[in-house]
């Protein structure tokens, strides 16, 4: 028996994280938000902000991405034992300052509860909402910044 793929139904399947389905919807949605945002995918980039001691270990480091004048960070963190001395502020000031040598007049982040909302509000950051419901009761703080334009 034959079939013929143009006739045959569709399957659903469910699984642990696939790279190759990542990729594709990643192309897809590229296909509708870059023409919908007036952006290109030359608008986004990565950026990282790192510190490492003298035996080369990161002590903190800080992930993101700028978008159409967007700075989205992504994940920042410090070693324990350097928690206390700055580093967290000392991350995402650079962050922004490569935001704004990138063209970004803005940033967003989100932290749960049980992070940092209080440092990033600290920073000049605004609550914008919350996703609610992950586990221990937390809640997804999001948060936006305006740069001050004459920095």
């Amino acid at each position: 028996m034959s079939h013929d793929h143009a006739s045959s139904s569709p399957v659903l399947s469910v699984g642990e994280r696939d790279a190759e389905l990542s990729r594709r919807l990643s192309d897809g949605l590229d296909e509708v938000n870059y023409p919908a945002t007036g952006t290109t995918a030359a608008d986004q980039t990565s950026l990282s902000v790192k510190v490492v001691d003298a035996a080369g270990d990161v002590v903190a480091g800080l992930t993101g991405w700028t978008w159409g004048g967007l700075l989205g960070i992504e994940m920042v963190w410090v070693r324990e034992d350097s928690r206390g001395d700055g580093w967290g502020s000392r991350l995402l000031l650079a962050a922004e300052e490569e935001g704004r040598r990138r063209g970004c007049d803005r940033a967003c982040v989100s932290s749960f509860t049980f992070q940092a909302p209080g440092f990033y509000q600290r920073h000049g950051y605004v609550e914008t909402g919350r996703t609610l419901g992950f586990p221990g009761g937390a809640e997804d703080v999001h948060m936006f910044k305006e740069f001050d334009r004459s920095a």
